[in-house]
């Protein structure tokens, strides 16, 4: 008798304790987008290294903020003014640049009137007098922590540290991804399918989601559904660190992964998850040259196969790239539309958020790809819910490419 479908939760634990982490890698700050830094950095540097002006303005002491001054030169972005300021004198300063000997302060330009070479307050001034200085350090100083690992490279994190004094930082190894399709019923020429076959649109569905994550992904198939030829799929795919198949993951005459990976050495660490759509995800682990191979399974359904790759496959991939936080985060918002009571599993309905509330897509069909193109989210609905009005608060899953907003 098999054991019960895991709850989510236990399934996604399971999963990401059998996730092998990468080797470590030296790459440069463009090629470490999109990855989770694997050791600490701390700035090299000190930003600003000097007092800056915020604004646009004048230059002046700070114990000299009523004037009227006389303007001595100019201090513009990478060009400063060299000289000594003295009481009574000013100097011109745009944003960024860097201000003249001294603590100083800033008369903005909209607080003055000049002629020629006086400048007069005629607004407030500064308060206090260093209100529009940017001061050393602001940002952060040399020796400080910047960025921890695990957190993912962004395009602010690439910015903060090539400002930290940076040109390479240390990630994992992109994973190494199979992708393959199986069923007697998918055709490979998509616009030439006979009445009983339909195109095999899972395995480019399933390569475009994991996009949303650096890695480098090879599709094989489709694969028919034959235990010779799903074991030689599988022996093509023997370089890969994660291999994941669709379709063929339960217990029908037809259902063949869970054999084929016994014959090719894999250990079936669970099966069947609480969830609809999904339940019958399979994850495997073969170890073989000293190195692990996760496998997941997914449903053929094509709605499944996506649920279920957002919230196992990605996840087993960020863990994999040493991410602090694999796992989706929901957020909570509105029902748009009531929805009726829940079943004896999670589910989780495609939907459309439009920012303030999620409408839950009318066919929920797991073989339905109209209504997944049309959603942006996943509403998260516990196991034997009563049934929910509109305006009802939710927990979702916003989705954008397979990732996560």
């Amino acid at each position: 008798m098999s054991p019960p479908p895991l709850p989510l939760e236990q399934a996604q634990a399971r999963l990401i304790a059998l996730a092998p982490l990468l080797p470590v890698e030296r790459v440069d700050i463009a090629g470490a987008l999109g990855r989770y830094l694997a050791e600490p950095i701390a700035a090299r540097r000190t930003q600003p290294a000097a007092d800056l002006s915020a604004m646009d303005g004048y230059a002046v002491r700070p114990d000299d903020l009523a004037g009227p001054w006389r303007v001595v030169g100019e201090s513009a972005a990478g060009h400063p003014f060299t000289g000594e300021l003295r009481h009574g004198e000013a100097v011109r300063i745009s944003t960024g640049a860097l201000m003249p000997d001294g603590p100083g302060a800033v008369i903005v330009q909209e607080d003055v009137a000049r002629d020629a070479d006086r400048v007069t307050l005629t607004g407030e001034g500064p308060s206090p007098a260093d209100a529009h200085v940017r001061r050393r350090g602001l940002d952060f100083r040399e020796g400080e922590p910047l960025i921890e690992p695990g957190v993912r490279i962004g395009p602010a994190q690439a910015a903060l540290a090539i400002a930290g004094g940076y040109k390479h930082l240390l990630v994992r190894r992109r994973p190494r991804i199979a992708v393959l399709d199986t069923g007697d019923e998918l055709s490979p020429e998509d616009e030439r399918c006979a009445p009983h076959q339909i195109p095999a649109s899972n395995g480019p569905m399933l390569a475009a989601q994991i996009a949303a994550i650096p890695s480098d992904v090879r599709r094989i198939g489709p694969v028919p559904d034959n235990l010779e030829a799903i074991v030689g799929a599988l022996d093509q795919a023997d370089d890969a660190d994660v291999i994941v198949t669709s379709g063929g993951a339960s217990v029908g005459d037809h259902d063949l992964i869970q054999p084929a990976l016994e014959v090719w050495g894999a250990k079936i660490e669970f099966w069947r998850v609480a969830i609809r759509p999904g339940k019958p995800l399979l994850v495997a682990l073969r170890e073989t040259g000293g190195r692990k191979q996760v496998i997941i399974g997914l449903p053929g359904n094509p709605a499944s196969s996506y649920v279920t790759a957002f919230l196992f496959l990605l996840p087993l991939l960020r863990a994999m790239l040493g991410a602090a936080e694999p796992l989706p985060r929901a957020v909570r918002t509105r029902l748009g539309r009531a929805v009726p009571p829940g079943g004896s599993r999670r589910e989780f309905l495609r939907a459309s958020w439009d920012g303030t509330a999620a409408f839950p897509q009318s066919l929920q069909d797991s073989s339905a790809l109209t209504a997944l193109a049309a959603s942006n989210a996943l509403i998260d609905r516990p196991a034997n819910e009563p049934s929910a009005r509109e305006g009802d608060e939710t927990w979702v899953y916003l989705l954008e490419s397979g990732g996560i907003v």
